[in-house]
């Protein structure tokens, strides 16, 4: 239905009854779903529109295109929309990822409210706490397993609440006596990754912790904790929040920073997305920007699995002695087929400094040329960081290094590093009247549209790269990689950062042993792009469930090593055994007390959530 005849079919009704709140709780409480007789009136509907400013809105689901004309123009449209995360994230019956084998699949709301502020925000809250209805909350729409879509429900939509505001001395409001004004910025909860880094970085010179992928939503992203590709110097992205203004269950507009509500500001740093409350603004701390980022890119192939094995203890050892500090984030991969791939990212190193820390690593690969070789180029090499997320100085790049000067290109950076501009890092948002900063990193590509077979993950303490355990750790790298690939995220284990940064992800509620890892490992597989019902498309559910045991068999190597290890709440198995402990640890008590105190009735629910226990899979019936 479109808006125009959504409006005529509400206003229609304008005088029948309006549908009265429920006036006691019954044991089996469940919220009301469209084809119930108690579902809201159309008069009901038209109220919320009223107040909402004309804001609410049908949510269509675009896939149904490939079941009414899977061979018209539309629907091969679609097929190249569903690679671009810029359409994915402007459609409201859409999310980053389609699903997961044999847990969910994406489904529309039935009404969304495109909020434009605060007041719409609590105006949804209190419709869907009177009418008894499933919310859902969506930002950025990258939730892994499905917490910001739901069928029967109601959407706040914040897409478009991507105001940004600089502050040269922030305080926040009541810690006028306790706190030193500093420098910061005022994300709406809709802002993503690209538009902060935009006006921080590019346009201001500073640094703000955001997502490594350039279209993950701000707000969402500290919810859960939050890491960049920087974070092994920065912290978490919660321990740079400063006050985020947060509409409750019982539809108040709230402050909550160290001073006011300070219960509920912590929780927002990493207890959750969509738990406690709906997410209005963030205000966080800014960084001074260093004068370089850089990047470390390459792929070594071992001859056999021996020289594989010695392959992975030379990095494991070299990492320790070399990269275990806060210059180094982002990723190696340890892979099935005896690869090595190195795809860090580096701070505060010139390219010859880059270059020296890791000569000694290839120095010991060239010395055994028939046991390794390089597979392409080695990339290591830097450029001003202001220019890291600067589109349009990528752009402007590319077009002069289509027939490059090699003597006037290496006058302005190192060569290794002009051959990586040659390649196509960023993706580009080509849809007619798309803005022109919609860029995503190349290597985040395969995570649009796609439909999740397996995912886990697993905080490894630093213990593990002392002497005496190195030697275990490679041995279970080599076994975890025979079942399927191992990612090593560097950035999202805080051992090795600056006290700073560790001490602001302290006063956060993720799981202690965060602070703690080196790393945080990932093993994962899917398919793109992916959706149950639509013949073509169809998820691979037999291959599905097979790569979801090679997943877990690969993380079963690992967890041999740390049977008590986290995981990352964002980044994790939507089965994860014992959720609670191993998101939050011995920070979960204190988050269920929370959770009690501002949505005593459980209005916020997500999968694996705070208090999710106490619901259906669904999010519908009360246990």
């Amino acid at each position: 239905m479109n808006r125009r005849a959504f409006l005529k079919a509400i206003g229609s009704a304008a005088l029948l009854p309006i549908l009265p709140r429920r006036l006691s709780a019954s044991t089996n409480f469940r919220r009301r779903r469209p084809s119930d007789a108690t579902w809201p009136s159309q008069p009901a509907w038209k109220q919320l529109d009223d107040a909402v400013g004309g804001n609410l809105i049908p949510v269509n689901f675009p896939l149904s295109v490939f079941k009414t004309d899977p061979a018209g123009a539309a629907a091969k449209l679609l097929s190249e929309n569903l690679k671009n995360p810029y359409y994915i994230g402007d459609q409201p019956g859409l999310t980053q990822t389609l699903g997961w084998v044999d847990a969910w699949a994406t489904r529309p709301s039935v009404y969304a409210v495109a909020t434009r502020n605060a007041h719409d925000i609590a105006e949804a809250v209190k419709f869907a706490r009177e009418n008894d209805l499933r919310l859902v909350v969506r930002g950025g729409g990258h939730s892994y397993q499905g917490t910001s879509n739901a069928p029967d429900s109601l959407l706040i939509w914040t897409r478009h609440m991507n105001d940004i505001v600089v502050h040269t001395g922030f305080v926040p409001q009541g810690c006028e006596h306790t706190q030193q004004p500093q420098p910061a910025v005022t994300l709406g909860a809709g802002t993503i990754g690209i538009q902060a880094y935009d006006a921080v970085t590019t346009k201001g010179g500073k640094y703000v912790q955001g997502g490594g992928c350039t279209t993950v939503g701000v707000a969402g992203l500290i919810q859960s904790g939050g890491f960049g590709s920087y974070s092994k110097h920065y912290g978490s992205a919660a321990g740079s929040l400063l006050e985020a203004e947060v509409v409750t269950a019982d539809g108040q507009i709230r402050l909550a920073n160290a001073c006011t509500n300070p219960d509920l500001f912590w929780a927002l740093k990493g207890g959750g997305g969509g738990s406690f409350g709906v997410v209005s603004k963030v205000t966080v701390r800014v960084h001074d920007l260093p004068e370089f980022f850089g990047t470390a890119n390459f792929t070594i192939k071992a001859a056999s699995d021996d020289a594989y094995r010695r392959l992975i203890r030379e990095f494991v050892s070299f990492y320790r002695e070399n990269l275990f500090n806060d210059h180094w984030g982002e990723q190696a991969h340890v892979n099935p087929d005896n690869t090595l791939v190195i795809s860090m990212v580096s701070q505060g190193l010139d390219a010859g400094q880059a270059k020296k820390v890791w000569q000694p690593f290839l120095d010991w690969v060239a010395r055994s040329p028939h046991e390794y070789s390089i597979q392409g180029r080695v990339v290591i090499g830097s450029i001003p960081a202001r220019r890291w997320w600067d589109v349009q100085w990528w752009k402007e790049h590319w077009a002069e290094l289509a027939f490059p000067n090699r003597d006037a290109l290496t006058a302005l950076f190192d060569y290794a590093l002009v051959h990586l501009m040659r390649q196509p890092v960023f993706e580009f948002d080509h849809r007619p009247g798309a803005g022109p900063n919609n860029a995503w990193w190349k290597g985040d590509g395969g995570q649009v549209g796609w439909f999740i077979w397996g995912f886990e993950s697993l905080w490894l303490p630093a213990s593990l790269l002392e002497n005496d355990a190195q030697q275990r750790l490679a041995d279970a790298f080599f076994a975890s990689s025979r079942y399927s690939g191992v990612e090593l995220h560097f950035n999202k284990g805080l051992a090795g950062a600056p006290p700073d940064a560790i001490a602001g992800a302290k006063d956060t509620a993720m799981n202690p042993a965060v602070l703690t890892a080196f790393a945080l490992a990932i093993v994962a597989d899917g398919q793109r792009p992916a959706y149950p019902g639509i013949p073509g498309h169809e998820p691979s559910v037999a291959a599905g469930r097979k790569a979801a045991e090679r997943v877990d068999r690969c993380m079963s190597q690992l967890r041999a090593l740390v049977p008590d290890a986290g995981a990352y709440v964002s980044e994790s198995n939507y089965f994860e055994k014992g959720w609670q402990q191993a998101y939050w640890g011995s920070n979960h008590p204190r988050l269920a007390e929370i959770k009690r105190k501002y949505d005593p009735d459980g209005l916020f629910f997500v999968h694996n959530g705070v208090g999710s226990e106490q619901w259906s899979a669904d999010g519908f019936t009360k246990l």
